[in-house]
């Protein structure tokens, strides 16, 4: 997928970006590059090979530092909403501001 000078000048219309003709250029280029990485990487053919979690996991042994998913504070929402200046049902009023 390449890109034109039109479609650079509709992204920088769209960014608001006031792009000279010589930066018009310059990032046509570098996108037009980007886009043939892009299109490189789909070439490459991924079938079972698993997703990494980290760069790292390919050169080397990661453990996950995972902690157990348990709560550690009780329920305080009373004390948080004590300073509120309008609860109702433990839900947080205030002032409607669109009509």
């Amino acid at each position: 997928m390449a890109l034109t000078p039109q479609d650079v000048s509709r992204i920088a219309l769209l960014a608001r970006l006031e792009l000279s003709d010589a930066e018009q250029a310059q990032m046509l280029a570098q996108l037009n590059g980007f886009f043939d990485i892009v299109e490189r990487m789909r070439a490459v053919d991924t079938t079972g090979i698993a997703p990494l979690y980290t760069p790292l996991s390919a050169v080397q042994d990661v453990s996950l530092r995972l902690r157990d998913d348990a709560v550690t504070e009780g329920d305080r929402r009373e004390a948080n909403q004590a300073s509120a200046p309008a609860v109702e049902e433990g839900l947080f009023l205030v002032p409607r501001v669109i009509e």
